[in-house]
């Protein structure tokens, strides 16, 4: 038996690998998730809000990263528009405002079609500069955002009467795929004023082991890729999502089917190559 999966063809391992991804996809499966700390205490951030509380959406991403991100940001809309508050959109990436837009048709849009744009939400669009953005806003916003993402100007959104400084807020919501994002907003907004802004982030896996040592001072919760995405999913569709819930509002948990299967076969195949390393050497010979 050994013998026969020390000579396996490698082309075997790319065939099961890519069954692998594909039948779960074919097959719809699903698995059930246990949502971690971190993921509930970011849905207990939006939880302890009130009606009416503003909360600022940072959508720092890309198509690119929509995989990951996407679902966990169709999520956190949902929740908001729930729970009743009122929500500011904005981007530090260029294709950020279309994240957002999409985001928008998506959820509010389709199943909230009561809420009025200019009193509910507001997509304030993509500004350049970078962490520079941040340095501005967090004292003078009006001094960037003059206009929304269409033009009309910000004096004339009943919802950000009074809004100067994004302190007005009362918890920010960073989706971040790279630089900028959720270290740039942890570095130059929730450090600077840490009793002023409240921060929870979703981010892409490679990126979360460099914002673990954040946690819990300057993020209380983090959404950590697609596993992040499905607990929170989870947690809001639990409490909200009723008897037939949309399928959209579960995409996390399908991204996670293929996932799950093609890990356990990785593993898999690292301890049998490991089982033969080690007879191997048992036996004298060269590994």
């Amino acid at each position: 038996m050994l013998d026969f999966f020390r000579n396996l063809d490698r082309r075997w391992i790319f065939l099961l690998m890519g069954l692998s991804v594909a039948v779960p996809i074919l097959l719809q499966w699903q698995f059930p998730e246990t949502p971690s700390a971190l993921s509930q205490a970011v849905f207990d951030e939006v939880e302890a809000l009130n009606e009416g509380d503003r909360v600022l959406f940072a959508f720092d991403f890309d198509p690119g990263s929509e995989g990951e991100l996407g679902p966990m940001a169709t999520s956190w809309v949902r929740h908001c528009c729930e729970k009743k508050l009122k929500m500011y959109f904005m981007s530090l990436w260029p294709v950020g405002q279309q994240m957002i837009t999409d985001n928008i048709k998506r959820v509010i849009e389709a199943d909230f079609p009561h809420l009025v744009y200019g009193e509910d939400y507001v997509n304030l669009g993509y500004k350049a500069g970078n962490e520079g953005v941040i340095k501005v806003i967090i004292s003078d916003l009006r001094q960037l955002y003059t206009t929304d993402a269409e033009g009309t100007a910000t004096d004339n959104i009943p919802m950000m009467e009074g809004i100067d400084s994004i302190k007005k807020m009362d918890l920010l919501v960073n989706i971040s795929a790279g630089y900028p994002g959720t270290k740039e907003w942890v570095q130059f907004a929730v450090t600077r004023y840490p009793d002023d802004i409240r921060m929870v982030a979703g981010c892409t896996g490679v990126q979360a082991p460099l914002l673990y040592p954040y946690i819990p001072e300057q993020l209380p919760g983090l959404l950590a890729a697609i596993k992040g995405a499905a607990e929170y999913e989870k947690l809001v569709m639990d409490k909200y999502g009723g008897e037939n819930p949309d399928a959209k509002y579960f995409e996390g948990k399908r991204r996670m089917g293929p996932q799950l299967v093609a890990h356990m076969l990785m593993i898999l195949l690292i301890i049998v190559g490991n089982i033969i390393f080690f007879v191997d050497r048992k036996r004298g010979k060269r590994s």
